[in-house]
């Protein structure tokens, strides 16, 4: 076969690849899913309590498939319901994403805000995601309403946790709990919440929206039961069996999403630990909606009393 012809016909196929990569990715990108996944957290005499993490809706209003699912998770009835960032991705979003939580907002909640709830949206490659995390992100930018979204979220009851520590008690268990503001933009102050945890508490929970080591390794340190975050998407665009090549943060790509141990690793011969589940979330860049082997989710977690011995 000429040169010319295997080139032309190796770029043809390329080509159909690449479109049939990218259907795919949008096809997946709306097969939404709610995973279960048991947190052993509890005393051992507590009974269950079911938490619904939420993360990276990236909301923008005529994504009705999106909100409709959204309002469907109503019907999972959880006694806690835990928000970390990125609702937004429209500054007209604030209203379409209240409908769609709808009773959820009625329930004991917490919240804290990703970068993606701070600012509009850009035209991005989903594939840029694989490269190295540069640690920046744009801010110039025009803001989306966010204190619009704190005063709803508040005012419904739920709690604010950005750079804060506060407790709840829900469904007889009390929980300690801290939260960070955005770790990639840097808006994480983590002497606002440093500290021992609150050992009088029957559990301790730490929220953040991106799980950078940083703040990780303090929850780890301060004693935090478990800590729970977003930002990855999962790595959103995965190998197949959804092995993630990026986090877009410093977390490896291999506990992009799930539930995982973390140790205070940074900290010498410190051999503190936590729980860490990271939110593959249900949303992607409103540009262009890709997901590749990496299903957006939400999660029902259920927390258990603590493994024996």
């Amino acid at each position: 076969m000429p040169p010319t012809r295997f080139v032309a016909r190796a770029g043809a196929a390329a080509t159909l690849l690449g479109g049939a990569l990218t259907a795919y990715g949008l096809s997946e990108a709306r097969r939404f899913v709610v995973r279960t996944v048991d947190l052993p957290v509890l005393p051992p005499d507590a009974d269950p309590v079911r938490v619904l993490h939420l993360s990276d809706l990236h909301v923008v209003p005529t994504q009705r498939r999106k909100l409709d699912w959204v309002r469907s998770l109503a019907r999972l009835r959880p006694d806690l319901v835990v928000d970390t960032g990125d609702n937004l991705a429209h500054r007209h979003a604030v209203p379409a994403l209240l409908d769609a939580l709808g009773p959820l907002l009625e329930r004991p909640g917490l919240f804290v805000h990703g970068s993606n709830d701070y600012f509009e949206p850009r035209l991005r490659n989903p594939f840029a995601y694989l490269l190295p995390d540069d640690g920046r992100r744009r801010t110039d930018v025009p803001e989306l309403p966010w204190r619009d979204l704190s005063t709803a979220f508040t005012g419904a009851g739920w709690r604010d946790l950005t750079n804060r520590r506060d407790g709840i008690d829900v469904a007889g268990v009390r929980i300690a709990l801290a939260g960070v503001d955005d770790p990639h933009l840097s808006y994480d102050d983590l002497s606002a919440v440093a500290g021992p945890a609150d050992t009088g508490a029957d559990v301790r929970l730490a929220l953040t929206h991106a799980p950078y080591l940083r703040v990780l390794d303090q929850f780890a340190h301060d004693g935090y039961d478990a800590i729970l975050a977003g930002h990855t998407h999962g790595g959103q665009v995965c190998l197949p069996g959804g092995r993630a090549l990026a986090t877009n943060c410093d977390l490896e790509p291999a506990r992009a999403r799930g539930l995982h141990r973390h140790p205070a690793a940074s900290r010498p011969g410190d051999a503190a630990s936590s729980w860490l589940h990271v939110s593959a979330g249900a949303g992607t860049n409103p540009y262009l909606r890709v997901r590749v082997a990496c299903r957006p989710e939400a999660t029902l977690l259920t927390l258990t009393p603590r493994l024996q011995g």
